[in-house]
């Protein structure tokens, strides 16, 4: 049960993966700014129950390799990845849990590779059928009004700049505007043309309820130690993401799906429709169970721990019982 480190080379890039126990594989995909110890807590909990939990940093994050090119981060070349995970360790198949970020990726990797995803767990951020125009046309738009990070991260160096140059403050304040503690959509209250630090509010001095200083030390070092531009080049994809689905226009989530959102995530209210739930419904076919966590934000696996490990082992042990999944030898 004790949790391991090691460096996978996926042919693209060397990918830093810690794992915890033994069974059917779960594999983590974090989102922004996060590194693989945002599932730490996950980890111990599929072990216990057990499954092998497999939370690598995605490419541009942690301790694995960050391409200088921008178009190295689109979703298509992380899910290569992904795959590359499987095959080393020699599964078929996996269960794939994502949020923010990585659950863009988990739902995409569903549409291109279904035959190797024995099912989903997504956190916060429902699945949409691809839009008819790329997304900066949306963003662009409300970017005239109104500050809004989307639009602020696309040019290269700027937020790179600003963020790195004092990753403790920026780390505090984005994780906590994200929580439940504070409306994030309030920073859209701010007008264009400021940093992201000018619009974030300050963070109270850790530790807080949900995340210990220990625990933020951990990610602060990270970061401290890489920056923020293999992060902020996912930003950058978006539209390349949306230029490489064409064939998945109007293609529907297949796979066995669970999903699970905090009652004010911001992701939820602000950057995922006008009712994400019934629009999550219509397009994936066999939705099995949805739960919305109160008093929880976007950081929901931090901020509820309990209650997302119960999701996840209940999700888990319904894909084995179900016969989705199968124990790889």
């Amino acid at each position: 049960m004790e949790l391991t480190h090691r460096i996978l080379d996926t042919g693209a890039v060397h990918m830093h993966v810690a794992e915890q126990g033994e069974g059917f594989p779960v594999v983590f995909c974090h989102g922004f700014p996060h590194t693989w110890f945002m599932w730490h807590r996950q980890l111990s909990a599929v072990a216990a129950a057990g499954f092998r939990g497999l939370a690598p940093d995605l490419r541009g994050y942690g301790r694995t390799d960050a391409p200088v090119a921008v178009e190295a981060y689109t979703n298509e070349a992380v899910i290569g990845d992904l795959l590359a995970l499987l095959d080393d360790i020699g599964a078929e198949r996996a269960v794939f849990v994502g949020l923010d970020f990585g659950a863009q990726l988990v739902w995409e990797l569903s549409l291109r590779n279904p035959e190797r995803v024995a099912g989903v767990v997504v956190l916060n951020n429902p699945f949409a059928p691809r839009p008819p125009r790329p997304p900066s046309a949306f963003w662009t738009k409300a970017a005239e009004r109104h500050f809004l990070h989307l639009s602020y991260f696309q040019t290269p160096g700027i937020a790179d700049a600003e963020l790195a140059a004092d990753p403790r403050n920026f780390l505090a304040r984005v994780y906590y505007s994200l929580s439940a503690d504070y409306h994030y959509l309030d920073t859209w209250k701010n007008p264009p043309g400021l940093g992201y630090l000018d619009v974030l509010p300050q963070a109270p001095a850790l530790p807080w309820p949900w995340l210990s200083e220990a625990e933020f030390d951990t990610l602060v070092d990270d970061f401290t130690r890489t920056g923020f531009t293999g992060g902020l080049n996912w930003y950058r994809n978006l539209d390349r993401n949306w230029d490489l689905t064409a064939a998945y226009a109007d293609a529907k989530i297949e796979v066995p799906t669970y999903f699970l959102y905090g009652e004010n995530d911001p992701d939820m209210e602000g950057f995922s429709g006008r009712d994400p739930l019934a629009t999550l419904r219509a397009n994936v076919t066999d939705l099995r169970q949805v739960r919305e966590v109160p008093g929880a934000g976007h950081l929901v696996q931090l901020e509820r721990t309990d209650a997302v490990n119960d999701f996840l082992i209940a999700a888990l042990n319904d894909v084995v019982s179900r016969g989705s999944a199968v124990v790889p030898q």
